[in-house]
């Protein structure tokens, strides 16, 4: 593959270690080569690295694996999947799974990439249903646009919602970016 396939979350090899692109863009100068100005973050460390990729230079793909697997319960510094066609199970540490812990519910599909039969990180759905748990009520009568409260949900996490959501609601949330998206019918 060549700097032409960069694209984000691609995984390439890197002095190396693997490596999952997060940002990119392409440059033009007005005089030289054209090149690629990457951001890339180490798949194994969890370290960012910024680098100049010149046009046309041959990249080496990271030999990861990725399997969609089930979140089934957390163990001290471990997270359990599994896979629900062999029942094979894979223990992941916490470093690698990371940010994601927050939105880890039973039963939520992810996508675990594995690097030399070891898992080195978890990467969640855009957006999961979850349960409100705790938060304030709402002030009657307060209608301000865009006023949000905390409120804690199934998983752990905190998340900030609009006022009118109440304790015991299902609500949608985006994994990206932590944040409320609208109501959401409880999970059958």
């Amino acid at each position: 593959m060549d700097s032409s396939d960069i694209k984000k979350g691609l995984k390439i090899m890197q002095d190396g270690q693997p490596y999952v692109v997060i940002d990119f863009q392409f440059v033009k100068p007005g005089k030289g080569q054209a090149f690629t100005r990457t951001k890339m973050k180490n798949m194994l460390t969890g370290g960012s690295l910024e680098r100049n990729i010149r046009s046309g230079e041959k990249l080496e793909a990271a030999d990861v694996e990725e399997r969609g697997l089930t979140f089934i319960y957390p163990d001290g510094e471990m997270y359990h999947f599994m896979n629900n066609i062999s029942g094979e199970q894979v223990a992941v540490h916490k470093d690698a799974v990371g940010d994601a812990a927050d939105f880890l519910i039973d039963g939520l599909e992810c996508l675990v990439t594995i690097y030399k039969g070891n898992p080195v990180s978890v990467a969640l759905p855009p957006h999961i249903i979850v349960q409100i748990v705790e938060t304030e009520p709402g002030i009657k009568g307060d209608t301000a646009t865009n006023v949000t409260k905390p409120a804690k949900i199934s998983s752990g996490a905190t998340v900030g919602v609009p006022l009118f959501i109440t304790e015991g609601e299902w609500i949608k949330v985006d994994t990206r970016t932590a944040t409320y998206l609208e109501r959401a019918k409880a999970p059958s």
